[in-house]
C-alpha cells in the first residue's frame, strides 16, 4: 500500500469518527438550562485561563523589570569601582614618596619641599577620583578598616585605640582598597602568661 492510500483510508477513518460522533450528539439534546450551564461552565473556565495568562504576563513584565535594574546597577558599579585595580597598584608610589618626606629630614629643604608638592599633588589627585587615605592615629580600632599588627600596653591611652600606624590605608568610593596597618593600646600593662600551664 502507498503512503498516499495509507493517507486516505486515514482520513476517511476520522470522518467516519466525527460523523458517528454527531450522530450521537444529535440523538442526546440537552435542555436549555443544561445548556446554559455547559456554557458557564465553558466561560468560567476561559476566565480562569484568561486570569492564568495575565498573572504570568504580570510576572513576565516583572521578572525583565528586575533583570533590567540589575544590569543597572552591575553597570554603575562598575563604573564606579573600575579605578579599584589600579588604584591598589598605585598605592606603594604614595607610601614611598611619604617615606621619603620622612627620610629627608636632614636633606636640602629644596628637595624636601619638592618631594612633599609631589606627594601632596598625588592625594589631590587621588582624591578626585574618591581614592580617599585613612590615617586613624587615636581614633578606636576598626577591623573592618585596620589590621592590628601588635597590641601595646599603654595607660596613657583608652584601651581598643590606633597609638601607631605602620601603614595608612585607603578606600575608593567607601570600600575598602587597603586597611590601615596600626598598633592598638590594651590601656594597661601586659598580661602575664602562665608558663606552668
Amino acid at each position: 500500500m502507498s503512503k498516499q492510500e495509507e493517507v486516505q483510508e486515514q482520513t476517511e477513518a476520522e470522518l467516519q469518527e466525527e460523523a458517528t460522533a454527531a450522530e450521537v450528539g444529535q440523538g442526546q439534546e440537552m435542555s436549555p438550562e443544561e445548556e446554559i450551564a455547559s456554557l458557564s461552565a465553558q466561560v468560567e473556565g476561559l476566565q480562569q485561563e484568561i486570569a492564568s495568562a495575565r498573572d504570568q504576563m504580570l510576572r513576565a513584565a516583572a521578572e525583565a523589570q528586575n533583570v533590567r535594574r540589575r544590569a543597572e546597577a552591575d553597570v554603575e558599579k562598575a563604573h564606579k569601582f573600575a579605578l579599584e585595580k589600579f588604584a591598589r597598584e598605585l598605592l606603594p608610589v604614595v607610601d614611598s614618596l611619604e617615606k621619603a618626606t620622612e627620610a629627608m629630614a636632614g636633606a636640602d629643604e629644596s628637595q624636601k619641599e619638592g618631594v612633599e608638592m609631589t606627594l601632596q599633588l598625588y592625594l589631590a589627585a587621588m582624591e578626585k577620583f574618591q581614592i580617599k587615605q585613612l590615617n586613624p592615629l587615636g581614633q578606636t580600632f576598626d577591623p573592618q578598616y585596620h589590621e592590628a599588627m601588635s597590641m601595646v600596653p599603654n595607660p596613657a591611652m583608652p584601651s581598643n585605640s590606633v597609638m601607631d600606624v605602620l601603614q595608612k590605608g585607603y578606600t575608593l568610593n567607601n570600600r575598602l582598597l587597603r586597611p590601615a596597618m596600626v598598633v592598638v593600646a590594651t590601656g594597661g600593662e601586659a598580661k602575664k602568661i602562665d608558663e606552668t600551664a
